[in-house]
């Protein structure tokens, strides 16, 4: 392999160059091109111009000195050389390629190399000029664009595009086994519509951290969906894909000891290919219905868990507490009994007593917890509590069912009430029922602007508002079972 060898005692008017051609120096030296002038049959280096010293960063007389494999991509010098070679043997008389040079601080500059013979026929003294144009920012803009075609931006995971052209390339007979893994994380909407998108995003990427531990270098994960992930691993049979997902469980059950984001709750599903009989669609598609038969499996628990997170945030959030929570569980479902409510209402009428407060969340503390009179602006954002609690709701099947009874809460039988201004019959019958116990529990107990009221004292301001404020058939029932 011939080396460059530098000659830096040499001058441009003694390699072949016309005697005082100040002209052709000045080219040299301000050219908008990098410019080596050098000789290839003997690898010496005769001078670089201080353009080319900028796009590879380092100063002239270093150039000069270092043996310039150092500062060649690996990838590069073969091919380098080998042009370099048919150079000195006169079987080429120019070439032309793509360069890579390696910079003090790591980072690579990539440049269009240029080099032609301009000098004396002769090969022992034939002199020849490199011209390097730095194309680093157009090469970086094409691997963004070249990373946003097949990259999920957020995830720094694989996308759709990337995985469906991957399971393509990945079916054939030395890949299989190849197994699939679909996972989907549980109640991410009502993550996003509880905590917020950035809460949400949090879990999206420390999920997909916890997928890149438990996953080889081989295997191509991807982020397919807003929830759902697809992992291809090749050369994966049952076992081993099995032994994948029980790692995963395990570091998701562990996600939320850094208290940094909640516990993450996935269902995974997979299918493995060891043959020609089925095509990878199809073994997509059975690792998918999997994922789904053990999400039904665990929805409950999951839910459950969420609904747990929530209660303990909206009781720490607002002035309600626990025990008033469980006072109007109590007092709304002993209506409901009066009722002959059945037990699917009843059960409803419970998380509504519980959860009713859900969209305060979304009001500022330094409305929640004004001890004096609300502003008219501050009334406007409290009152929007009802919509907000019933958009949280809305994202959970176990809460859907109470979403509107959230949203009429706060309705007046007389049609003065809010969001929605509704009267009477209109407004749903659990929210009647959890607009009564909620104010006579609400009069009973201190507030940060006011005294509790004795239970006569409510009873009183009860029956006062049957028929403008409360349906009076449920005003009558409830103070019927207090007395």
């Amino acid at each position: 392999m011939i080396k460059m060898k530098c000659a830096s005692q040499k001058t441009l008017n003694n390699i072949g160059f016309p005697k005082g051609d100040e002209l052709f120096k000045t080219l040299f030296e301000e050219a908008p091109l990098g410019f080596v002038v050098f000789n290839a049959s003997t690898g010496i280096i005769h001078d670089v111009n201080q353009k080319f010293a900028e796009i590879v960063g380092r100063p002239k007389e270093e150039l000069l000195e270092m043996d310039w494999e150092k500062m060649t991509h690996p990838d590069d010098i073969r091919r380098n050389f080998y042009n370099v070679r048919l150079l000195a043997a006169q079987k080429i008389k120019s070439f032309s390629m793509i360069n890579r040079y390696l910079k003090p601080d790591g980072s690579i500059a990539w440049a269009n190399v240029s080099v032609t013979t301009i000098g004396d026929d002769d090969s022992n003294h034939a002199t020849h000029l490199c011209m390097v144009e730095d194309i680093t920012t157009s090469k970086l803009r094409e691997q963004d664009i070249s990373y946003l075609n097949f990259h999920d931006v957020l995830t720094d995971l694989y996308n759709r595009s990337f995985s469906d052209e991957e399971k393509r390339r990945l079916d054939t007979r030395r890949q299989w086994p190849l197994s699939i893994i679909i996972a989907d994380i549980n109640g991410l909407k009502l993550i996003n519509d509880r905590w917020g998108y950035e809460e949400g995003n949090r879990c999206l990427v420390a999920f997909a951290g916890i997928l890149k531990k438990c996953c080889r270098d081989e295997d191509i994960i991807a982020r397919v969906g807003g929830d759902e992930f697809c992992i291809l691993l090749p050369q994966t049979d049952n076992d081993a894909v099995a032994a994948i997902c029980d790692r995963i469980y395990k570091e998701c059950a562990r996600s939320d000891k850094n208290k940094e984001t909640h516990q993450i709750s996935v269902a995974l599903g997979h299918a493995t290919k060891d043959g020609p009989g089925k095509t990878v669609n199809a073994i997509e598609k059975e690792a998918e219905d999997f994922m789904y038969r053990r999400k039904l499996l665990e929805r409950n628990s999951m839910h459950n868990s969420l609904i747990t997170s929530i209660k303990a945030t909206m009781f720490e959030k607002s002035h309600e507490t626990e025990a008033h929570a469980e006072r109007l569980v109590s007092l709304s479902r002993a209506v409901g009994e009066s009722l002959d409510l059945s037990d699917v209402y009843l059960n409803e009428l419970s998380l509504l007593a519980t959860l009713h407060d859900i969209g305060k969340m979304s009001v500022g503390d330094h409305i929640l917890f004004k001890p004096g009179k609300l502003t008219t602006d501050e009334w406007v954002e409290m009152k929007k509590h009802p919509e907000a609690g019933c958009r949280i709701a809305q994202a959970s099947p176990e809460l859907k069912p109470i979403a509107n009874y959230i949203r009429c809460h706060h309705e007046r039988w007389d049609g003065k009430g809010y969001p929605q201004g509704i009267r009477g019959e209109a407004i749903p019958l659990l929210s009647r029922i959890l607009s009564v116990v909620d104010a006579y529990d609400a009069m009973t107990q201190d507030r940060p602007y006011r005294t509790a009221l004795t239970k006569e004292e409510a009873i009183k301001e009860i029956r006062a508002n049957a028929g403008t404020q409360f349906d009076p058939a449920i005003a009558k029932i409830f103070m019927e079972r207090l007395i």
